[in-house]
């Protein structure tokens, strides 16, 4: 058994969506990994592109980017994590952060769970309560790996081992990772609806879906068919038949580049009296675009992060089709005051 001497590594580690391990950390005193169909992680050489190679061989359907992920996590718990390092374990039973040392080598125990048959041996030194710590160093340990390595925040976690209870690490009224986790929450949750949408609904497509969008605000749309259509995608009007002003010339650009002068300016030409034009992307306009449609109050161009703003605000309305092409969930993130803004 090897034992760490230096400076020990805090690792961060999850018990499952649903916390299913946690008895097998807490109870039992162990860390552990699922991903059981990998079966013996010893058997495989301390390379990377050897857990690669097994990972891909027996999920054969599973993503080519998560491939490295789960590689590089069964990789570190195999071989990098060594006795005597610092472990932490936010709980979803309890809602106490646990904090503990790693006491024993990997070993490959499916007969004790066969869920997580990839195990360490542990013993956990305290459990603070989640209040103790600054959001940013809950952020952290939030991870969506399931085993990752604590670097910003590991000093806390050590001051917190190491100190007693009576008062919050951090202040609540005095985190300054209030803004910064906040903004990380939003930009990932707007990475994400762009990702689905380009992944997903490449060319005509979007057409349609922001044609179910302009619905949930109220319009009547016709959609053009698939091939040439003359730069306008979608007809939006307020009323049944489609006579009444206004009427909407809606352009849909699934790229995510930026869209340039001559496609904005050549849906403006599109319009007639009492037309509004609107232009919908991914992507961006250029300078020159968004030069071109300033004070022109019948164009608007909507943008990647317009298109976000419309969609979060409408998603309630969405068909069962689009919730599940886009699946969210409602929370809540902390709003920066005016002193952490």
């Amino acid at each position: 058994m090897a034992v760490n001497n230096a400076t020990p590594t805090m690792w961060g580690i999850h018990a499952g969506e649903l916390g299913q391990a946690n008895a097998l950390f807490l109870e039992k005193g162990y860390v552990a990994l699922g991903w059981h169909e990998v079966s013996d992680l010893s058997q495989i050489p301390n390379d990377q592109e050897a857990f690669k190679a097994r990972v891909s061989q027996v999920y054969p359907n599973i993503k080519p980017g998560a491939v490295p992920n789960f590689a590089g996590q069964l990789r570190r718990f195999t071989y990098e994590m060594k006795v005597g390092d610092l472990v932490v374990y936010p709980s979803k039973q309890d809602r106490q952060i646990h904090i503990g040392r790693v006491t024993g080598d990997y070993q490959y125990n499916p007969g004790l769970n066969a869920e997580y048959p990839h195990m360490r041996r542990a013993t956990w030194l305290k459990a603070v309560s989640r209040l103790k710590f600054s959001q940013g160093a809950l952020y952290e340990v939030g991870s969506a790996m399931t085993f990752f390595q604590v670097k910003n925040y590991a000093d806390e976690y050590a001051a917190a081992l190491g100190s007693g209870q009576s008062a919050p690490v951090v202040p609540a009224i005095e985190d300054e990772t209030v803004p910064q986790v906040t903004a990380a929450v939003e930009e990932n949750t707007e990475d994400y609806i762009l990702k689905r949408l380009a992944q997903d609904l490449k060319g005509h497509p979007l057409a349609h879906f922001v044609a179910h969008l302009l619905g949930t605000m109220g319009y009547r749309t016709r959609i053009s068919p698939p091939g040439p259509d003359g730069g306008v995608d979608i007809i939006a009007h307020r009323d049944e038949l489609g006579f009444e002003p206004p009427i909407i010339k809606v352009q849909v650009k699934s790229s995510e580049s930026n869209v340039g002068d001559p496609e904005v300016s050549s849906l403006y030409g599109k319009l007639g009296a009492s037309e509004y034009g609107l232009f919908v992307t991914l992507g961006g306009f250029t300078t020159n675009a968004r030069n071109f449609a300033k004070g022109k109050s019948n164009l608007r161009l909507i943008d990647g992060g317009d298109l976000i703003a419309l969609i979060l605000e409408h998603y309630e309305q969405f068909d069962s089709r689009y919730k599940g092409l886009i699946p969210l969930k409602r929370v809540y993130v902390p709003e920066p005051t005016t002193a952490e803004a």
